[in-house]
Order: C-alpha cells, then sequence, then structure tokens
C-alpha cells in the first residue's frame, strides 16, 4: 500500500537485488506539458488521490488504483502535476518584467557541443555571465537616470515643471525657498531611495524563490558519470545554490554601487572644479576610488569558476554572500552623506553626466557578443552540427536580443517618463541622448521584420498548397471535402514555421546589431552637435529621427501598459495565469547559471521530484515503469531519466509525444540535446518510443542517427483520425494537433509494446512487431 504523503530523504538507495517482478506490478508516470493539466483530466477519473508531493507539484492516482493494481488489469498510472512551479501563483505573472534576464540566462545554454574544449567552454559561459553583469548595471542606470536625473535633477530644478507637479514642491528650490530638501545633493540623496528599493526588491525575489527551487536537493549517489555522458546526467546539475547565491551577491553589489556612483559623481565633479573645497574633493576621489575597486571585486566573483556539476555541491560562500553586498551598501551610505552636505553655489543645470555611461554600457554589451560569437564559432566548427540553430551563433543572437531588449525597455521607460514630465516644454535637457536613439529602433526593425515574414508567409501558403495534393492521395476511394483538405493542408503548413525560426532569429539579431551600432553612432554626433544648428543642416533627416522617436516611446510605453494589463488580469483570471505560465515553461526549463535575478528555474524541484519517484518505486517493487512524457513534460522526463543510476535507468521504458527534445532543445541546445546525447539516452534507457504528427507545430521526431531512428521515431500519426464519416467517427473527427495523443489507438499500443520489452525474462519486441497478443 503507497503511503498518502511520505517524505523521502537521504542518499539513492541501492538497486534492488535481481528477483522475480510480481505480475502486475506495472507503472506508468504521466508527465503533463506546456500549460498544465489537472490529475483529473490526466487520468481520466474525477476520483484521483495525492499520494506524495504538496501544493505546488505531486503525485496523483486514481482512487481505485491506491496500491499495486491486479494483474490483467494493465499499468497502474500516475500523473505527476507540476504546472504550479510555472502558474499556480498570480504574482508570478508579473515576472514579465524580468524577461531580459530570462532571455540572456538562455544564451549560456545555447552553446555548441564540444570535446576536449574546456577552457573554450568556460571562455563561452564567462562571457554570458558579464553580458548578464551589464544587463543588471543597464536596469539601475535607467531607474537613476529616472529617479536622479528626469525627477530630483531636473524637474525638481525647474520651476516649471516643480509647479506643474505639486509632489515636488518640497524639493523644488524656487517653491521651498531655501528647504533642507532643496539642495541638488540632498535631492540626489533622497532619489536614491527609489533605485536602491528596486535593486532590493530583485534581490528579495531571488532569495525567496531559492527556497522554492535550489533548496531541493536532487538525489544523492556516489556513481560519478562516465566520461561520455550528458552533462544532464551529472549529480550537481539541477542543483545551482552555490552558483546562484554567489551571482546574487555580486548583482546586488553592482546595483548599489551604481546608485552608489549616480549619487556621488555629480558632487564629486562639483567639488572638483576651479576653487572647490580641496576636503571634499579628496573625499570625493577617495569615495570614487572605493566604488571602483568594490566594481572590480564585483566583476572578479562574476568571473570565478561557474557550475560544479560533476558533484552535488553543498558549500555556499556564506562570507562573500554577506559582505559583497553589506561593502556595496556601506559605501551608498557614504555617497550619500557626500552628497547631502551642504554646498554654497551648486544649482542643478542641465542634466546629470549619464551618456557616457549609458554609451560605454552599450559599447560594452556589443564587443562581449561579438567575442562570444567568436568563441561559439570556434566551438561550433570543432564539431559541427547540421542541424544546429544559426550554425551555432544561436547563443549569441539570443544575448544580444536580451540585452537590446533591456536597452529598448530602458530607453523607453525614461522617454515615457520624461514625456509625462512635460519634457518638451519643462525640463531643459530631457533624457540621455543614447537612449532617445534607443527608443527610435523599434518602428525600423519592425519595417525591416516585415520583409523575412513576407517570405515565410509565401512559403507557408506554396506549402499549403502542395499538401492539399498529398492530403488527396493519402485518402484514395473517399470522397472529397475540399474546405476539409484546404484546413488540414494548412494547419500541416503552419505546423513547420516552428523550423523555419532560425531565419527570423538570424535576420532580427542581424539587425538590431547594426541599428544598436547606428544609434550609437548617431548619439555621439548628436550630442556633438548643437541641437537647431542639426535641425537647420539635416532638416529631413532631423523630421525622420524625431518621428521614428516619437513613435517608438509610445510603442515601448504601450508595451509596459500590455505588461501591466497582463500581469493585473492574472491575479482573477485562472486563464490567464495559465498562458502566461506557458511562456515560463519553455523559457525557465534552464538553471539560472548566468543571471540570478531571472525567474528561477523550475526544473530544480520537478526533476529530483520525477527522479526519487522512480528510484524509490522501482527499487521497492522491482518493477518495471513506462515514463511517459508530453510536450515539455517529455523534456523533464528524458532530463529525469539522466539522474537515475544506470542499473535504474535500465529498467525504464520512455514514452515521448508531442516531444521538442531534437526540435527545439535539439536545435538551440545542441551542447545537451544534440543527436550524441539523445543517442545516448536511447543506448541507456531500456527502450525508447516517440510518437508526432504533421500538424504538431512543437513536436516532432527525435531524429536519431542511424539505425536508432526508426526504433525511436513512429510514423507521423494520422491527424485527424479519419478524413470524413466512418462508422467508427460518425461526426468528423478534430484536427487535433499539439493536444490529446491519448485518443490515438496507437499511443495505447506503442504503450503496450513498451511493457512487453520491459517484461523479465521475455525478448523485447520490436516497434514493427505489432501489438502482443
Amino acid at each position: 500500500m503507497e503511503r498518502a504523503h511520505g517524505h523521502i530523504t537521504g542518499r539513492e538507495p541501492d538497486p534492488p537485488a535481481p528477483r522475480p517482478t510480481r505480475a502486475g506490478t506495472e507503472l506508468e508516470l504521466l508527465v503533463h506539458g506546456v500549460g498544465g493539466a489537472t490529475p483529473e483530466k490526466m487520468l481520466g477519473d474525477p476520483r484521483t488521490v495525492r499520494i506524495t508531493g504538496d501544493d505546488t507539484a505531486a503525485v496523483f492516482r486514481r482512487a481505485d488504483h491506491i496500491g499495486d493494481a491486479p494483474a490483467g488489469r494493465g499499468p497502474v498510472r500516475e500523473a505527476y502535476v507540476w504546472c504550479n512551479l510555472t502558474s499556480g501563483d498570480a504574482g508570478r505573472a508579473l515576472w514579465l518584467l524580468l524577461l531580459p534576464f530570462m532571455v540572456v540566462n538562455l544564451a549560456h545554454w545555447m552553446r555548441p557541443a564540444a570535446d576536449g574544449r574546456g577552457r573554450t567552454v568556460r571562455c563561452y559561459g564567462l562571457l554570458v555571465r558579464l553580458a548578464a553583469l551589464t544587463l543588471t548595471v543597464l536596469l539601475m542606470a535607467a531607474a537613476c537616470e529616472v529617479a536622479l536625473d528626469l525627477v530630483a535633477w531636473q524637474c525638481a530644478g525647474v520651476t516649471a515643471c516643480a509647479g506643474r507637479h505639486s509632489w515636488l514642491g518640497f524639493l523644488s528650490p524656487a517653491a521651498s525657498g531655501d528647504g533642507w530638501w532643496s539642495p541638488p545633493g540632498r535631492r540626489l540623496a533622497l532619489a536614491a531611495a527609489a533605485p536602491a528599493a528596486l535593486t532590493a526588491l530583485l534581490w528579495y525575489l531571488s532569495h525567496r524563490t531559492w527556497s522554492a527551487y535550489e533548496s531541493h536537493r536532487p538525489m544523492d549517489h556516489d556513481a560519478e558519470p562516465r566520461s561520455d555522458d550528458n552533462a544532464l546526467a551529472r549529480p550537481g546539475f539541477w542543483y545551482g545554490r552555490r552558483l546562484v547565491a554567489r551571482l546574487r551577491a555580486a548583482h546586488t553589489a553592482a546595483g548599489l554601487l551604481t546608485v552608489a556612483a549616480a549619487v556621488a559623481t555629480p558632487a564629486a565633479r562639483f567639488d572638483h572644479r576651479p576653487g572647490g573645497p580641496a576636503p571634499l574633493d579628496a573625499l570625493g576621489w577617495a569615495l570614487i576610488a572605493a566604488l571602483a575597486g568594490w566594481a572590480a571585486a564585483v566583476v572578479g566573483v562574476v568571473c570565478r569558476r561557474g557550475r560544479s556539476e560533476n558533484r552535488l555541491d553543498r558549500r555556499l560562500d556564506r562570507h562573500l554572500v554577506r559582505r559583497l553586498p553589506l561593502g556595496a551598501l556601506v559605501l551608498l551610505l557614504l555617497a550619500v552623506l557626500y552628497a547631502g552636505w551642504a554646498r554654497p553655489g551648486w544649482r542643478s543645470t542641465g542634466r546629470l553626466p549619464g551618456d557616457p555611461a549609458f554609451g560605454a554600457l552599450m559599447l560594452a554589451q556589443g564587443l562581449l557578443v561579438v567575442v562570444l560569437a567568436a568563441v561559439a564559432h570556434d566551438l561550433h566548427r570543432r564539431r559541427p552540427d547540421p542541424r544546429a540553430g544559426m550554425r551555432g551563433l544561436g547563443g549569441p543572437a539570443v544575448a544580444l536580443l536580451g540585452c537590446a531588449l533591456g536597452g529598448v525597455m530602458t530607453g523607453g521607460l525614461a522617454q515615457r517618463v520624461a514625456d509625462w514630465l512635460d519634457g518638451t516644454r519643462a525640463l531643459p535637457d530631457g533624457p540621455p541622448v543614447l537612449l532617445t536613439w534607443q527608443a527610435s529602433l523599434i518602428p525600423p526593425l519592425l519595417l525591416v521584420l516585415l520583409a523575412p515574414t513576407a517570405v515565410l508567409a509565401l512559403r507557408t501558403a506554396r506549402m499549403a498548397r502542395a499538401e492539399r495534393d498529398r492530403v488527396r492521395h493519402e485518402h484514395p476511394g473517399e470522397p472529397e471535402d475540399p474546405p476539409r483538405t484546404r484546413r488540414i493542408a494548412h494547419v500541416r503548413a503552419m505546423a513547420t514555421l516552428t523550423d523555419r525560426a532560425p531565419l527570423l532569429l538570424a535576420v532580427l539579431s542581424a539587425t538590431t546589431l547594426l541599428l544598436g551600432a547606428a544609434a550609437l553612432t548617431g548619439s555621439l554626433a548628436t550630442g556633438r552637435t548643437p541641437q537647431g544648428a542639426a535641425r537647420r543642416a539635416y532638416p529631413v533627416v532631423h523630421a525622420a529621427a524625431e518621428t521614428s522617436q516619437a513613435l517608438g516611446s509610445w510603442l515601448v510605453g504601450l508595451g509596459f501598459l500590455l505588461f501591466v494589463t497582463w500581469g493585473r488580469r492574472a491575479y482573477k483570471d485562472a486563464s490567464a495565469r495559465r498562458t502566461i505560465g506557458i511562456l515560463w515553461d519553455v523559457g525557465t526549463f534552464w538553471p539560472r547559471a548566468a543571471h540570478p535575478f531571472a525567474p528561477p528555474c523550475y526544473a530544480e524541484r520537478a526533476v529530483p521530484d520525477l527522479t526519487w519517484r522512480m528510484a524509490t518505486w522501482t527499487g521497492r517493487t522491482g518493477g518495471r515503469l513506462v515514463l511517459s512524457g508530453h510536450s515539455q513534460g517529455s523534456v523533464l522526463a528524458a532530463a529525469a531519466a539522466w539522474q537515475l543510476t544506470p542499473a535504474v535507468r535500465r529498467r525504464v521504458a520512455l514514452l515521448t509525444y508531442g516531444s521538442p527534445l531534437e526540435r527545439l532543445y535539439g536545435r538551440w541546445f545542441p551542447a545537451y540535446f544534440g543527436p550524441r546525447a539523445l543517442a545516448a539516452l536511447h543506448r541507456d534507457v531500456a527502450c525508447w518510443r516517440n510518437l508526432h504528427r504533421r500538424t504538431d507545430p512543437i513536436g516532432g521526431p527525435v531524429r536519431l542517427p542511424g539505425d536508432c531512428g526508426p526504433e525511436v521515431d513512429h510514423g507521423p500519426l494520422e491527424d485527424p483520425l479519419a478524413y470524413g464519416r466512418t462508422p467508427e467517427h460518425p461526426l468528423p473527427a478534430p484536427l487535433l494537433g499539439h493536444s490529446d495523443y491519448q485518443a490515438d489507438p496507437a499511443f495505447a499500443r506503442e504503450r503496450a509494446l513498451l511493457l512487453a520489452r520491459l517484461r523479465p525474462g521475455l525478448p523485447g519486441q520490436r516497434p514493427d512487431e505489432g501489438t502482443p497478443g
């Protein structure tokens, strides 16, 4: 009898001694895919019982299957429900605002596969971590630009702007006279509370999610992975607590140091003027030097050794995790005290010196992406993979898009706040020129994307016409239904768009890189040329630039509005939470190896759950197990199978359907799901069968090399199950696409074949031998 609620601790049990398996000791462990599912739907019974787990993730059975099923009734079915890891909490919808961090974290895992290139692989990871660090600094610099420059420095320092916003009256020198908060330094010190609070919020979210994800330890076993094993088989792959804590400390310190530099630099520049007070000048130089030294320490921590995957690393750098942010906080407090010192004659004019900082950040990100592309190309050419997305350059392209998304979001935010503060009539200068140029990149980028979109639409239309003939030939002798033929052909053609994503990503990343270089060059030229002279010399160009900037600013503002609206809806609408959860099901499968503020990795909870369940069940019963995964659940199933010991792995059969293992993960994450890795998984498990449809836009064949391919991949399933009306389908059969694979009779037949091949004492049947009688 299964225990209803058990908690398992300790080390993985030793493989049981060989013994006969009792008849009927068969288990099918179901793992759902994107969007989530209820245990009642997965098990086909309204009466389900949770046998282990909690409200976040749990394993369920039918009420009449508590205990081992009697012989002849088929396998006991269990459903592992993990959807609450990504979409159960309405507040997680607001994680959409962390999208740039998630995107740059994905770039870490998209490196090409390579053998014997340890230093190059470590260099790749280091470059991605540095790019992620620049994103944190960029976010905090944008927050400082809004709070310190636009609000406290420019608007509060101008009578017209402060008069339009009464809540700034106590900061305005004209409105409050010589009030205590009216000096520029004290205004900056007060405004620094907003970006500092944002940094604290990001630290809190990252620390809070650790307790829900990274704190769940995987199974700890003594067997070290073989040299040819995939990295997903390493004991410490799904336990990134130490690295996330180290990166969290470094990024938190970087955010606080950015705020401190934004507060201290204007005061230091004023003190450094000819005739300035020597004591304050020396204090300012000492503070700037301390900030630079602590920033170098932060960069050094980020550059240190990355993930420890070959063993389960339980250590935590407690001194580093505590002292690094604490030192940055102390420096921020010193910067606030230094800037708040009374300085007669100091007035806020122009804008704060943010242009060089944003320009340096954008240039650093561009250089990092270019070097990252060179490293990725070197790795790819060592072991070329024709199916790899963008010839191994998918990681650099995604890193570039993450940086560009962060730049566009920060630029649009600054522009919208400036417009809200009435920058055209009240603010003397507005946001930095580079941020304005970044917002203006959106309209030309959308125009460039029209060309590949049109090409894809044309190819899809041609393929749909070709598919009509194929559909007619697949159903000879049946009366033709032209609308149904067109519908089936259209769905099949649309499903192929997934395979053409590399073209769109290549055009998008190349255009982004070129437009980013143009924006950086244009901002430098604009910053050195008086605005009036530029308008007179190039009236058409200036008018086009202003139009693009205004349109881009509004588009970014619309995007933020959609984010907020979608997030608010998710608090009340479960379907909206489920839709948002689909985004995280795909984007947060990988651990946080580059950016600690990215949304947490749900697989660090789901994979250990599945591993524990399979290892303990097979060890206790000696039975046979079919691990059945749909869509994203098939990826979790493969990852969990890799984590089993070889002895247990050989007693598990794998059934995948609607699986993106090769179509998505194999192409974009070749180092972990490439052909060699999937072929090794096929050799290690007892048997594997994969089902797919031509109408499925997500799932596809596994495409193993050699003779393994036909053994694993079933031919494309019919969809719909019947073209016209038949005695078995008197009503029109629906197009299932990515869902309801269990509705196809082939599903039960293939599951029975897998169980027959697992049966002890009998030779395994081949997939084409039919259903056992």
